[in-house]
């Protein structure tokens, strides 16, 4: 997964805030720090070398001429010495400077000594003379040589870096407040189902992410254009089946009635149910067109009472149930939704009759309604073959019908009812009836 826009500026804003903090460190090194550690250096070689230039021999013992060396010894404000022979004994000098040890490979070392409560600079060199070998240590006494200006160029950089990390927290922050506006995006985005394509309010967004809100209406647009291109052929393809099929129908009507007709009645009754089935396909092809959630986002949503809605769909269906044997009964309570009361009605008629046509005769078929936790619930359960678990999912797929099913349906009525359904947030849930006889198909719609 490609890193985060957050993530990216940060480390493009930390690397060279991290370079910049090093650089200002190395100048205020080389103009602050540097300067006086050089100056002090001199004046300790420098005292070094007079001491050496006044170390002398007396009777095999090292002696320093001090009163030769009155106008050149190091002012005591200044600069500490101690000359010291190998043995680490005093022979002149301050006796508070440590002796520092040298290896054989090293005749002048700097350092730093802790002299008194102070920390200074030193410089011990090994001096050959007559009278042997010597060690001669000086330390600087003045500020600039103290150890804190080093410290202070220590603490200087680890400000800095605590600097840089606040203000890598301050524009993480601020990217995050800044980015606030795309994640408003994508989460508006991300909430909508595949199938609302209403354009994205170009205003409610910064003008930097106006041309890809832009674009992405376009595409929602030509979707939108598709979606109801298609949907608009399925309806004028139905719409125009159903006018000659009715004709067929009565034209078959007439002549099944015909004395002459009779020994066809056979072959008439078998066009005469194919008509009927090419009939209901045509109804289902534009019940689907008018279930389409793409062609629906502004559908006309008033209160509809669904017990009415039962009534009315379940009277259309006793006809058919009394000739098919079948008890047709109804269970329903007060609840209200706001729907299309003819997506409503075709939602029911296609469960109503997928349980009529599965159900054997001297079965029954139960409609219910009612509120179930507050919410609003319709179920059609009959007493038939029942759905398969492992069918569950793919009846409700188009033109899908379980293998061995009586009839000649065309698979589409789960699937307007699943269109209808999620047009108005609703699900479908099969279930097995009471028993587990049958089929039980409930869809339940979110609170009013």
């Amino acid at each position: 997964m490609n890193a985060s826009i957050g993530r990216r500026l940060v480390l493009w804003l930390a690397v060279p805030l991290m370079l910049l903090a090093l650089g200002g460190a190395v100048v205020h090194y080389f103009t602050g720090v540097a300067p006086g550690v050089i100056s002090s250096d001199r004046r300790l070689k420098d005292a070094s070398a007079g001491l050496m230039g006044h170390l002398g021999a007396d009777g095999g013992r090292v002696v320093l001429d001090t009163r030769a060396a009155a106008s050149w010894l190091p002012n005591a404000d200044d600069v500490l010495y101690c000359v010291r022979d190998p043995h680490g004994r005093l022979i002149a000098g301050d006796a508070r400077i440590p002796a520092v040890a040298l290896d054989g490979a090293t005749s002048q070392q700097f350092g730093i000594s802790r002299v008194g409560e102070r920390t200074l600079r030193t410089l011990s060199t090994r001096f050959d003379t007559a009278a042997g070998v010597v060690l001669i240590t000086v330390a600087d006494l003045r500020p600039a040589a103290e150890p804190a200006t080093r410290v202070g160029l220590v603490n200087t950089l680890l400000w800095d870096f605590v600097q840089l990390d606040l203000t890598l927290v301050l524009v993480w922050l601020g990217i995050l407040l800044g980015l606030r506006p795309i994640k408003a995006l994508r989460d508006d985005i991300a909430q909508r189902s595949p199938l609302d394509l209403r354009p994205i309010d170009e205003r409610t967004v910064p003008r930097e992410l106006a041309p890809v809100v832009v674009t992405l209406n376009r595409l929602f647009q030509a979707l939108r254009t598709s979606a109801q291109a298609q949907r608009q052929f399925i309806a004028n393809a139905a719409h125009q089946l159903r006018t000659p099929i009715t004709g067929i129908q009565a034209q078959l009507d007439l002549l099944a009635a015909e004395p002459a007709a009779a020994p066809l009645a056979a072959r008439l009754a078998t066009l005469k149910e194919g008509t009927r089935q090419l009939a209901h396909a045509a109804n289902q092809l534009l019940s689907l067109a008018r279930a389409d959630p793409s062609a629906n986002l502004s559908s006309k949503r008033e209160k509809v009472q669904l017990d009415a809605i039962v009534a009315e769909v379940v009277s259309k269906f006793f006809d058919r149930a009394i000739q098919q044997n079948i008890d047709l009964g109804v269970d329903v309570a007060p609840a209200m939704l706001r729907a299309d009361p003819a997506l409503l009605d075709d939602l029911l008629a296609n469960l109503v009759d997928n349980a009529l046509k599965y159900t054997p005769s001297g079965g029954s078929v139960t409609v219910a309604t009612g509120e179930r936790d507050g919410q609003p619930f319709l179920s059609v359960e009959d007493t038939g073959p029942g759905i398969p678990p492992a069918e569950r999912a793919r009846v409700r797929q188009r033109f899908y019908r379980v293998p061995g099913s009586p009839g000649h349906g065309s698979g589409l009525g789960l699937a307007i009812v699943e269109d209808i359904a999620s047009l108005y947030g609703g699900s479908v849930h099969l279930e097995d009836g009471a028993d587990g006889r049958g089929t039980r198909v409930r869809v339940d719609f979110p609170k009013s």
